[in-house]
């Protein structure tokens, strides 16, 4: 029977990890997501997982050793934040070139410079296109489930790619809030208790090397596998909360509707900002204004067909977007929902917010203006929600 508790994002990562009990761990602390894994230590510690811990000198070793572990078969999990995962980046696409189901926990975090250790998703989106599946959650419930489904669909044999579970950093990552547990046994039941490896790196009957170098006569097809798991991982990523639905009450999707199916003027955002759209899109709707919202919870891969879909009736539509491509042409979700849309005959009028940069807040009379803005024809294409001038 599962049970109601009051945790933080954080303790819920944890908690899903010590369910999980993976085999290794290596991690390298970075604030916000510190806490994730030292809690998850302490679980070592008291004898309640069969982990093995590696304490690594950074988080390029983390890293490596994932991929080191990951290679011989072994589950494995780490978690980081902002500066680390950018310390990260190198390994990220050996992961993913190597078909690696390492699982991340990700607290999303401004990255340098100026130094800031508050919310905002540049971490994450810097490290869109290095072939790992990308999950964002709204509040602690969402980062827990999502935790236990990305085991299954990081280790799926159709998909074997690492995978990032995020949130946003100490909104939810420090914030308290009421989620329901699974038992121990049922998680253990639903993920498996141990990953099916085809290959490993220890197995001498069979010897395996990994890393060697791959000039112009394969690299092009090599990279090209991951590029079909990507396309194939939607499948497998709604199977999967299908089945979690089914078993446990909460069922999740590529992306969440809300009051979508006749709005008019629809907001697009990620993360917890999804909540308190909501609580606006309510008080609209209350004054006849067919107010919706798109919340994005898989950014890889990009499910542009679906959003497409979901997003082809309405008459305006505002991306919020809590980094900036640096392009000239607006956020990172704005430029795919844009790319996703170009092919439908009738297209709603598309606006971008940039918002909440450094932990900036987004607060509901940002939201409501942001509404107001789609009824303006002359809004710029691109703004700045929130900016001191």
């Amino acid at each position: 029977m599962s049970k109601v508790v009051a945790r933080t994002g954080n303790e819920s990562m944890a908690e899903a990890m010590r369910q999980i009990n993976p085999d290794v761990v290596a991690a390298y602390p970075i604030t916000p997501a510190t806490e994730i894994v030292m809690i998850f230590a302490k679980y070592v510690a008291d004898g309640l997982v069969d982990t093995e811990f590696v304490a690594v000198e950074s988080e390029h070793s983390a890293m490596s050793a994932c991929v080191g572990a990951s290679s011989t078969g072994a589950r494995v999990m780490t978690g980081t934040s902002s500066q680390g995962l950018c310390l990260m980046y190198e390994i990220l696409p050996i992961a993913s070139a190597l078909r690696l189901p390492i699982v991340m926990c990700d607290v999303n975090r401004a990255i340098s410079g100026p130094i800031n250790i508050h919310c905002d998703h540049s971490d994450t989106m810097a490290a869109r296109d290095f072939g790992w599946l990308q999950i964002f959650s709204e509040n602690s419930q969402e980062a827990y489930d999502s935790l236990i489904q990305a085991i299954r669909i990081a280790e799926d044999p159709r998909v074997h790619l690492p995978t990032m579970v995020t949130t946003d950093g100490f909104i939810i990552s420090h914030c308290l809030d009421k989620i329901e547990i699974i038992e121990d046994n049922e998680v253990k039941e639903f993920i498996g208790k141990e990953r099916k490896a085809a290959n490993s790196t220890l197995d001498i009957a069979k010897p395996t090397t990994v890393g060697l170098l791959d000039l112009q006569d394969y690299y092009f097809e090599h990279r090209m596998h991951v590029a079909e798991a990507m396309r194939g991982a939607k499948k497998v990523i709604l199977e999967v909360a299908e089945e979690y639905g089914k078993k446990f009450g909460r069922k999740y999707g590529l992306f969440e509707e809300y009051k979508l199916a006749d709005a008019e003027y629809v907001v697009v955002a990620l993360g917890s900002t999804a909540g308190t759209t909501k609580v606006v899109i309510d008080e609209l709707r209350a004054k006849g204004v067919k107010a919706g919202l798109l919340k994005i919870r898989v950014f890889r891969p990009f499910p542009a067909e679906e959003i497409a879909a979901a997003l082809s009736k309405a008459k305006a539509v505002a991306v919020l977007d809590r980094s900036d491509s640096w392009s000239a042409q607006g956020g990172q979700v704005f430029t795919e929902i844009r790319s996703a849309m170009y092919d439908l005959p009738v297209k709603p009028k598309m606006i971008n917010f940039i918002y909440g940069l450094g932990g900036r807040e987004i607060d509901p009379d940002q939201i409501r203006s942001a509404y107001e803005a789609l009824k303006n024809d002359k809004q710029p294409l691109i703004s700045y929600l929130g900016l001191r001038e």
